[in-house]
């Protein structure tokens, strides 16, 4: 699972951003902006083994990646709950769900939810918002490295 992001230099910096999630870090160059995003979504998914890797495009664009497919869910999960100023009581109640557990579970990784079942998910937590899913041809680079 791959996240889209934006990088370019702004005065002495390179400013990035990852809209999905509302997170944005900097550098002095290029690369080391690309390594604080890294850095900053494994900080973000605050899971143990959690590893993000760098997929850079043309331009100023790049993805962010990671083969732990729970953690991205669950962290994106949360960064839009908490952008509609949510708690987990009412993602619940919004998915229809019983209980705050039948939500939490697939924000905390517990389980990794169907597209079908994602895409309710988002509607969820994010309803204002609508995603686009698109093949990508981005290749990992060295920035992929714990």
């Amino acid at each position: 699972m791959r996240l889209f992001g934006r990088v370019y230099e702004d005065g002495a910096f390179w400013l990035v951003e990852i809209p999905l999630l509302e997170a944005m870090t900097q550098g002095r160059s290029k690369d080391e902006g690309l390594r604080m995003a890294k850095d900053l979504v494994e900080s973000l998914a605050n899971r143990p083994g959690f590893s993000a890797t760098i997929y850079p495009s043309q331009g100023d664009t790049f993805e962010v990646g990671s083969t732990d497919v729970r953690g991205m869910v669950g962290l994106v999960l949360r960064r839009q709950r908490e952008r509609s100023g949510m708690t987990l009581a009412e993602a619940a109640d919004r998915l229809g769900a019983k209980s705050r557990n039948a939500y939490a579970r697939y924000e905390q990784g517990a389980s990794v939810p169907t597209v079908e079942k994602l895409s309710q998910l988002i509607e969820a937590v994010s309803p204002e918002g609508d995603f686009v899913l698109h093949r990508s041809g981005a290749s990992p680079t060295a920035h992929s490295g714990a």
